[in-house]
């Protein structure tokens, strides 16, 4: 009888072992599966990040072009304006010259 109450103990906690080790074995599986998606999403998100970065950096770029036309074209503009006012200035030194030639 002792055998028999022994075996079926032995049993018992074979079984419980079993069991318990069939909820960790799905525990791990869906642990993984969880952390699985989330490096996924973890993959989207980067991505994500990455995409905009660059854009942002596009639109970085495009604004400093548009500024550096800008730049450029006042700097034209304000070349222009100087030989203008050079060239008046001289063609007024030229006729003043003149005018003291005359007088002389």
């Amino acid at each position: 009888m002792k055998k028999v109450v022994l075996t079926a103990m032995v049993l018992t906690l074979s079984l419980t072992t079993l069991t318990s080790c069939r909820e960790t074995k799905d525990k791990a599986k869906e642990a993984t599966e969880e952390a699985a998606e989330t490096l996924e999403d973890a993959g989207d998100d980067l991505k994500k990040a990455a995409d905009d970065a660059a854009d942002a950096m596009k639109d970085a770029g495009e604004e400093a072009k548009e500024m550096g036309e800008k730049a450029m074209d006042s700097l034209k503009k304000a070349g222009e304006e100087t030989m203008d006012a050079a060239k008046k200035a001289g063609d007024e030194m030229k006729e003043a010259a003149k005018k003291a030639i005359d007088s002389i």
